[in-house]
């Protein structure tokens, strides 16, 4: 497919599974791109059904800011205002799409505007302890 391969050739892409067309547990591939993402400071896109369980698997991976988006808009605004280390996309979407999205995501830069970065690290800073 044309345009996944010019990401190909524009970004190292490393894929971590799956390697099969049979229902997997989804939260594996999460914690385990979670954490190669926190590990080696990089992007990481993640696909499932609808999108939303395994974006909220990978926010479990202490470090990985991951965003359910639908749009190239929502792509933009998840790296510019949330400093979004993943995404997340629904299985049904096309790939040119997917791939439009995923572009707009990895090319987008945080604003680094002041009341972004008190955000992020609120979000950053937050863990429930133990009682």
């Amino acid at each position: 497919y044309s345009k996944l391969n010019n990401l190909k050739e524009k970004y190292e892409i490393v894929d971590l599974g799956t390697d099969s067309n049979e229902s997997v547990d989804y939260p594996d591939y999460a914690f385990k791109l979670g954490e190669y993402i926190v590990k080696n400071n990089c992007l990481g896109v993640v696909i499932c059904g609808s999108g939303i369980g395994i974006s909220i698997a990978c926010n479990k991976v202490k470090g990985v800011r991951c965003a359910k988006v639908n749009s190239i808009k929502d792509a933009i605004y998840t790296k510019e205002d949330n400093n979004a280390n993943v995404i997340s996309l629904s299985a049904n979407i096309k790939k040119e799409r997917a791939v439009k999205i995923a572009t707009s995501f990895i090319e987008a830069k945080f604003t680094e505007e002041e009341r972004h970065i008190r955000r992020v690290n609120k979000i950053s800073d937050y863990d429930i302890e133990d009682e």
